[in-house]
């Protein structure tokens, strides 16, 4: 993208820039995608109209158009203006790649809570927020920008600090099925089998473990009760017996369940299958979503769980991550022709099951 394309310059000089988050991305990626992963996470997202936009007479005749910046709203306190052409110079002096050739500029209110907890950060937010993590809607634009640039390639750079968070792409390698559709277990195990023959459900029973401790050390029944007339107590005895015949009369009646496959030094390969009603609100619009949906979760356990969330993990770590990623893609895209339905990553942005 460059200027002769109609797009205005960084103002990288302008004091009021100094004191936002700055989006940068690369090549090829429009305003258009911004606008609609932004509409995947905030129902008020949308375009405003800018004033001042378009020719203004000059001398009789029409001058050319003016450049003006175009303001994506995320929330009713939270905006993006831009996208600005980020010339080489601007990019060495924000400390951003040098791959990135545009940017938007990030007003939203910066509202903080306590420092951040020691462990795990994944993305580095709590090394870019060392005195106090965003929380309300500074959080939500936060987490949302961190997922678009994970998912565009882009990066953030954060306002005080100056701490540049550029996201691995592959960072977070799981995806998510969304369908009205439920599999049984058994077809699901077939479905799985399909990707990695050593698939297996995961629904081992627990053996009994006998009564709890205490059990047959009182009287069954207690003094009071002694009380109760014969006839009654029979009753009850019969109500008991028969809801406990029934129940145990009726098939199993499956929450969810799972289905996982031994990647070797590769970790695991995982499917999860539930019922959800609380769902993406990208999926929130769609008729056969009111009320919920069967979610197929495809997740990847690697071998070293602590080594998830590190925002830096170990080139093991990442070798079998690679490995395991045409498993995750497969299986999602199995899954996806058994049932239908929705595929989002795990920003939950959409993601077209033709390009897993």
């Amino acid at each position: 993208m460059t200027e002769q394309a109609g797009l205005p310059t960084f103002p990288g000089p302008d004091p009021g820039v100094r004191e936002c988050h700055v989006l940068v991305l690369p090549a090829g990626v429009e305003a258009e995608e911004i606008e609609a992963l932004a509409v995947s996470r905030f129902s008020a997202a949308g375009w405003e109209s800018v004033p001042g936009a378009g020719r203004a007479p000059a001398r009789g005749r029409w001058s050319a158009p003016r450049v003006v910046p175009r303001v994506l709203r995320l929330s009713r306190h939270s905006r993006l203006t831009g996208p600005y052409v980020l010339h080489p110079d601007d990019a060495v002096r924000l400390g951003v790649p040098t791959s990135s050739v545009t940017a938007f500029v990030v007003q939203t209110p910066h509202e903080r809570g306590e420092r951040p907890y020691p462990g795990g950060d994944r993305f580095g937010v709590n090394r870019a927020f060392p005195d106090g993590v965003p929380v309300r809607d500074e959080a939500r634009v936060i987490a949302f920008l961190v997922a678009a640039a994970r998912r565009v390639g882009g990066a953030l750079r954060i306002a005080e600090t100056g701490v540049v968070l550029a996201p691995d792409v592959q960072a977070e390698p799981d995806l998510t099925v969304y369908s009205e559709v439920w599999l049984e277990p058994t077809a699901a195990l077939a479905v799985m089998q399909g990707v990695t023959p050593g698939a297996r459900l995961a629904m081992d029973p627990v053996p009994w473990a006998g009564p709890p401790p205490g059990t047959g050390e009182y009287p069954e029944v207690p003094p009071v009760a002694t009380a109760m007339a014969e006839p009654l107590r029979r009753h009850l005895h019969a109500e008991a017996d028969a809801y406990d015949l029934a129940a145990l009369a009726a098939p199993v009646e499956l929450s969810g369940y799972g289905v996982q496959a031994d990647l070797g030094v590769d970790g695991l390969l995982v499917l999860e299958v539930a019922g959800e009603e609380a769902l993406p609100l990208v999926l929130q619009a769609l008729p056969w979503a009111h009320g919920g949906a069967v979610v197929y979760r495809v997740r990847w356990e690697p071998p070293d769980f602590q080594e998830l969330e590190l925002e830096r993990p170990s080139l093991a770590h990442r070798v079998a991550r690679a490995r395991a990623q045409p498993f995750l893609s497969a299986l999602a895209r199995q899954v996806h022709q058994a049932v239908g339905g929705e595929v989002a990553d795990a920003g939950e942005f959409l993601v077209d099951p033709a390009d897993l």
